[in-house]
This record gives structure tokens, C-alpha cells and sequence, in this order.
């Protein structure tokens, strides 16, 4: 099976070098070739644990790897750094059901992909014969740069540089990032914001020049974010597992459609869900929830896509994002897999900031639906939530819940609780109409409030010295990237 750039300029890869390359050498995304043969038996699955479902995808998008290198990625991936029996639970609200997906290392889902994409790349470098340490290099706007440092942290051969938002991220967020341990791992703020730091990103994985000189030096990038095919595709597993679930549980018969609420920024969680249904999982609608940054609700409602407009800080900050760099691979597969035309817009974006759909493109996107929250309604959706059902979520959360709401989505629905209420204790506790105290005397407010436990994995926090507290300019990354790894 071979993966292809978006962009139709770069030549076919195996997995693991996908993997291993981060992103294309064109600057678009892999992509597989043709879909995997998977098949999906409810009636098995439905027996199966999440590590048994992660074997099945894996096994299927990274057919290069052996059964025993796929095998060794599991067990490291989902062991004993989770607090669930498996992996992720369920809380069912009628028709509705959240799935959390935020029981790993960071309390976020992106420690499902990120707690696997180190041993995929590392098997992978092996697999490639390559003696070169890895610099992953990743930007984040709070989740993303927490969870793969708990990945690479003290991983052998690799270097985790994250550069992340001064403002915008939660205290829980900055502290996780400011502390982390690992001797391998580089943190470094940005005056700022997302769009800055993933912008600077990509361009610096795609330097050339900066390529010389990392194989100068026996190094070699690639990346942590959701660019990567790596972290994508274990992604998809909690989709076919929680349709497992709800077949196992009669909430379903097998073969019924289902609608799946994602809250997000970067899209990687939902084109994530996309991907699954392309290998057989049954899903009538998907719907795109965004807060104030709501380019991605334009997009959808409107097939323009217009980056032009001002960024806001919200009290959702892992969506505070107006450039949507997985939406890429979608526009490949709503295109007809038409590179040339995915290019067109890629480049306009780039150049003029904005692009419109081909008409065809476009209703090719007719499953896909979207709208946003405001602050205000994100506060409100947190209280109402907890009111009526006693139930505890995070913003993020309560961004795709409200939309959930707004749509007036009917059926059986799946929403991806993507992170820890805890890891956004002051929010949450003024939508409940409390007033925060300061740190860690706000997490047992919390606590006490939500009848739920302090996660052990905030609380060990606090007894980690801070140690990261560089703050630069967008344009100084390269140098300061140069001086942390040469």
C-alpha cells in the first residue's frame, strides 16, 4: 500500500516512510493511494478490545510493518498510561453519546495517536535502515505539545521541539508544557498565535537548506502534528470501536448510520472519522463544530474557505485555529483525488488568503455539516449540561455539544469528548458560577463541585519544577530551533 501527496509532486512512499517524512517533499499531505481492505464484522468487533480494533487499522493502513512490529506498537501504545480498562469510556445522554477519549498521559485525545506514533517511528527508521536521530518538530495550540512530548519523552535517537501560543493556552496546559522532564524535549513559547507557529512549521519541514544541514549532522525532521500519517490513522480506531460499542449495547443494529460531532480546529479529529467510514464504518452525517475561529462553519455552510479575518482567543484555545491544514486531504478526496486542483487551492490560500470550491467539489461535502459557538454559549452549554445531567465537560466539549444542539441533529450520534474538564478548571467553574481560586486550590474546587476525582496526571504536575520559559517572536524559530539542536 502506498501514500501519495495531496499535492500530486512527490513520489509514492510506503507507510513507514510516510511516517518517517512527516510531510511530503511538495509541502502537501500523504494520503493513501486506495483505501485498505478491512473488514469490518460488527458481530466480531463488537468482542474485541480497543487494542484489538487498533491491530485491525493498523495492520490495514501499515501494511509494510510486520504483525509482530504492529503488535509491539499496541502493547507500548495502550498499556498501563491509561486510567480506563479500555482506553476510552462512554456517557450516554439519550440519543447522545461522549465518547472520552481524554483518559491518557495529558488528559487529551491527543494522547490516542501520540502515545503509538513514537514506536510507529521508530519501528519505521528501523524498517528504512536509517541511523539518523529524528527531530520531530510540531507546533501546538496546547494539546498537541504536551501529548507528544509524553510520547517522545527520553525516546532514543529523537529530539521533540514544540513551539506553542503565549496566550490562549489554559494554566494546566502551560504548566504540562513548562515542566515536562524529558532531556530530550525542547519548549519554547511564541509572542504569536497557532497560525503563526504551524505556519513556521511547515515551512521549516519543508526547507531544504535546513534539510542539508539536519543530514550534516546525521538528523532528519519530521513531525508530531496531525500532518502526519502516523497520528492520523490511530485516530480512526476509536470511531469503529465506540460503533462496536453501541451495536454491543442494542443502541444500534449493525449497519445503522450513525452521525459523528467533532469539535475542531485542525480538522485531524474529524477527517479521522471520515476516514473510517471510507473502509466501511456507516455514518449519516458529520458534523464540524468550531468556537469564534469559525472559518471551518464558513467553509462548510459556504464552500469558501477565507482565512482573512481576525483571530480571536477564546476559552476553547485548542481550537483557536483559522488554518486548517488537514482539511487539505479532504479537498483531495471531495476533488475527485485531483492533485492539480487541490494545488489551485493550497496556493490561493497561501497567496491571496482565501479559495473557493468547484461546484462539483462541493457537493461532494453534502454529508458534512456545520456551526459555532460563542463564548457565552460555551459557558452556558458547560452549565446546562452539568444541571441536567450532572455531567462535567471540558469547552471544547461543550462547543460540539452546542452545535450538537443548534443542528437539531437527530439519531444516534457519537461526540468526541476531547478533553479533561481539569485541564480547564477555570472556565469551567465560572460556567458553573463559581469563582476560580488559583491553581491547584482550583482543581479541588472542581473536584468538589463535580463530585469527580483530581486526575492523577494534574496532580503530579505540581511537583514538577518549570523549566521551559523562553519566549520568542514567530521569526526567530528557525534560530532558536538551530541553537536547541546544533
Amino acid at each position: 500500500m502506498n501514500y501519495i501527496s495531496t499535492r500530486g509532486q512527490a513520489p509514492a512512499v510506503t507507510a513507514s516512510q510516510a511516517i518517517i517524512n512527516g510531510i511530503a517533499p511538495d509541502g502537501g499531505l500523504y494520503v493513501p493511494e486506495s483505501w485498505p481492505n478491512i473488514e469490518l464484522d460488527w458481530t466480531q468487533l463488537q468482542k474485541q478490545t480497543y487494542a484489538d480494533i487498533a491491530t485491525l487499522i493498523f495492520d490495514g493502513f501499515f501494511d509494510d510493518f510486520s504483525v509482530n512490529e504492529i503488535d509491539c506498537v499496541i502493547d507500548k501504545a495502550y498499556g498501563k498510561q491509561w486510567t480506563t480498562e479500555d482506553i476510552v469510556s462512554y456517557h450516554q445522554a439519550d440519543d447522545l453519546f461522549y465518547i472520552e477519549l481524554f483518559h491518557g498521559p495529558t488528559l487529551a485525545f491527543k494522547d490516542v495517536a501520540l502515545q503509538a506514533l513514537p514506536h510507529l517511528m521508530t519501528t519505521a527508521a528501523k524498517k528504512q535502515g536509517l541511523d539518523d536521530g529524528i527531530v520531530i518538530l510540531t507546533a501546538t495550540s496546547g494539546d498537541t505539545g504536551t501529548a507528544a512530548m509524553s510520547g517522545f519523552g527520553d525516546v532514543q535517537h529523537t529530539d521533540i521541539v514544540v513551539f506553542y501560543p503565549e496566550v490562549g493556552v489554559s494554566d494546566i496546559q502551560r504548566r504540562q508544557m513548562q515542566t515536562e522532564p524529558a532531556h530530550n524535549a525542547h519548549v519554547t513559547a511564541i509572542s504569536g498565535n497557532f497560525d503563526d507557529a504551524q505556519k513556521a512549521v511547515k515551512s521549516l519541514l519543508s526547507d531544504q537548506s535546513l534539510a542539508a544541514d539536519l543530514a550534516d549532522k546525521h538528523l532528519r525532521f519530521s513531525s508530531a502534528n496531525s500532518i502526519n500519517i502516523g497520528r492520523l490513522v490511530p485516530q480512526i480506531v476509536y470511531y469503529i470501536h465506540a460503533y462496536a460499542q453501541l451495536v454491543k449495547q442494542h443502541q444500534i443494529a449493525s449497519g445503522e448510520a450513525i452521525n459523528i460531532v467533532v469539535p475542531t480546529g485542525n480538522f485531524g479529529n474529524m477527517l479521522a472519522a471520515y476516514y473510517a467510514s471510507q473502509i466501511g464504518l456507516p455514518v449519516a452525517q458529520f458534523v464540524v463544530a468550531s468556537n469564534e475561529n469559525n472559518v471551518l462553519t464558513d467553509f462548510f455552510n459556504t464552500g469558501t474557505y477565507d482565512r482573512q479575518r481576525t483571530f480571536k482567543v477564546t476559552n476553547a484555545p485548542a481550537m483557536d485555529i483559522l488554518v486548517s491544514s488537514n482539511l487539505e486531504r479532504l479537498l483531495y478526496f471531495a476533488s475527485g483525488r485531483n492533485t492539480e486542483e487541490v494545488r489551485e487551492y493550497m496556493n490561493a490560500l497561501d497567496e491571496q488568503g482565501h479559495y473557493t470550491l468547484k461546484p462539483s467539489t462541493q457537493a461532494n461535502l453534502s454529508q458534512f455539516k456545520a456551526a459555532s459557538a460563542s463564548q457565552t454559549e460555551v459557558l452556558k452549554t458547560i452549565k446546562r449540561v452539568f444541571e441536567e445531567g450532572n455531567y462535567v465537560i471540558d469547552p471544547h466539549t461543550a462547543v460540539g455539544q452546542y452545535v450538537y444542539n443548534q443542528l437539531d441533529i437527530s439519531g444516534t450520534t457519537i461526540l468526541a469528548a476531547t478533553a479533561s474538564p481539569f485541564k480547564f478548571a477555570d472556565t469551567v467553574l465560572n460556567a458553573l458560577g463559581e469563582t476560580p481560586l488559583n491553581e491547584y486550590d482550583g482543581l479541588k474546587q472542581l473536584a468538589d463541585k463535580s463530585n469527580v476525582v483530581i486526575p492523577e496526571q494534574i496532580q503530579l504536575l505540581f511537583q514538577r519544577p518549570v523549566i521551559h520559559t523562553q519566549t520568542i517572536a514567530p521569526n526567530q524559530m528557525t534560530t532558536v530551533l538551530r541553537h536547541q539542536i546544533f
